[in-house]
C-alpha cells in the first residue's frame, strides 16, 4: 500500500520539478508492474514533472514511448532498447530500428550480461532481490534462456559488432548506458564508446549489487565523460547504505552524477515520488537545491537531448 512508504516532503517535491527520470519500469510489462505507461504520464503532469523513460529488459520501448506522449500530452514520455538476448543481444539493426523509432538511450546487457550471470555478489540480508530474477529462472528451466551477451572478447578487447552498437549510437546521438557489465567491462567499453564518437554516456547504477564500483573508479569514469546514475531503489531495497552513495557522489561531483528511480515494482513507492524521496535524503547529507537540480534536471535533460524544456 502506498501509505506504507516515506512520503516526499513539499520541498523535495519543488526542488524536482520538471525533472526526468531515466529509468522507470511500468506496465505494459512481461512482469506485474505497480502502474501503467500511461497512468504515470498522468501523475507526472498533475506533479509538474518534465518526463520520463521507459526501459525494458526485454523489448524496445520507443514505439510504446510515442503512443503515450499521443495520449498524455505534456509529457516527455521517451523509449529505449536494452540489448539482452530477446531483442538479438548486441545487435546494431536493433538499435537502428529503435532510434529510427524515436529511441533516446541504449542500455547494454542488463539480465543477460556475462557479469550478471557470473556476478557472486551476494545481497545484503534483507534485500529485496530484482523481480527480473524469476522470469530469468523460468527462462533457464524451459532451456530457452540466451546465452550471455559479450561486450569484450577473451584478450579483453571491445567486439567487432560492440563496435558496431557504438558507432549507430553516436550516429544517432543518442545515449549509451552501461547496463550490468562489470567494472572491466565498463571501464574498456566507456574509452571505446569515447573513441567512437559516442557523447552521451551513462553508469548505469554503479552501487548495485553487480556493479559495486568504488569512489575512485567512479571519478575516473567521470573524468572520462561518464555521468554516473544514483538510483533511489538500489538504498531502498537494501543493496547499498545511503551513505555510501551519497559519499561516491561527493567523490564524483553532483556535476557528474544524476538522479532516477529505477521505480515500478509493485512492493515499492510511487514513481512519481522517487526522485523527490531521494531529494530528501540530499537535503539532509548537506546537497543544495542547485546540486540536486543539476542530478534531478539539467544532467539526465541533457542525457536525453531535451535541455530546452
Amino acid at each position: 500500500m502506498a501509505d506504507e512508504h516515506p512520503q516526499p516532503s513539499a520541498n523535495g517535491r519543488a526542488i524536482v520539478a520538471s525533472s526526468f527520470d531515466l529509468h522507470v519500469h511500468v506496465a505494459p510489462d512481461v512482469m506485474r508492474r505497480l502502474i501503467t505507461d500511461t497512468e504515470l504520464a498522468a501523475r507526472y503532469g498533475d506533479r509538474g514533472l518534465g518526463g520520463f523513460v521507459l526501459k525494458s529488459h526485454y523489448a524496445s520501448t520507443a514505439e510504446r514511448a510515442e503512443v503515450v506522449r499521443a495520449a498524455v500530452p505534456g509529457v516527455k514520455v521517451l523509449g529505449a532498447i536494452t540489448l539482452n538476448g530477446s531483442v538479438g543481444g548486441m545487435n546494431a539493426s536493433a538499435v537502428e530500428i529503435a532510434a529510427r523509432g524515436g529511441a533516446k538511450l541504449v542500455w547494454m546487457p542488463t539480465v543477460d550480461s556475462l557479469n550478471q550471470r557470473r556476478s557472486l555478489a551476494k545481497d545484503p540480508v534483507g534485500a529485496k532481490p530484482p523481480m527480473w530474477k524469476m522470469l530469468q529462472e523460468e527462462l533457464t528451466e524451459q532451456g530457452i534462456a540466451s546465452p550471455p551477451v559479450l561486450v569484450l572478447d577473451d584478450d579483453g578487447n571491445v567486439l567487432p559488432e560492440v563496435h558496431s552498437v557504438l558507432r549507430t549510437i553516436a550516429r544517432h546521438d543518442i545515449a549509451l548506458a552501461t547496463g550490468h557489465l562489470s567494472r572491466d567491462e565498463i571501464m574498456v567499453l566507456v574509452d571505446a564508446a569515447v573513441a567512437d564518437g559516442v557523447k552521451k554516456i551513462i553508469v548505469t547504477h554503479p552501487e548495485f549489487t553487480s556493479q559495486r564500483l568504488n569512489a575512485a573508479d567512479q571519478r575516473i569514469l567521470a573524468d572520462r565523460g561518464a555521468l554516473l546514475e544514483r538510483c533511489f531503489t538500489t538504498p531502498y531495497t537494501g543493496k547499498v547504505q545511503w551513505a555510501e552513495m551519497l559519499d561516491n557522489i561527493r567523490a564524483a561531483g553532483p556535476e557528474n552524477s544524476f538522479l532516477s528511480s529505477d521505480l515500478g515494482q509493485p512492493f515499492n513507492p510511487p514513481v512519481e515520488d522517487g526522485l523527490a524521496l531521494m531529494t530528501d535524503h540530499l537535503v539532509e547529507a548537506g546537497f543544495t537545491g542547485d546540486e540536486i537540480r543539476q542530478m534531478a534536471v539539467i544532467n539526465p535533460a541533457r542525457l536525453v537531448g531535451e535541455e530546452s524544456w
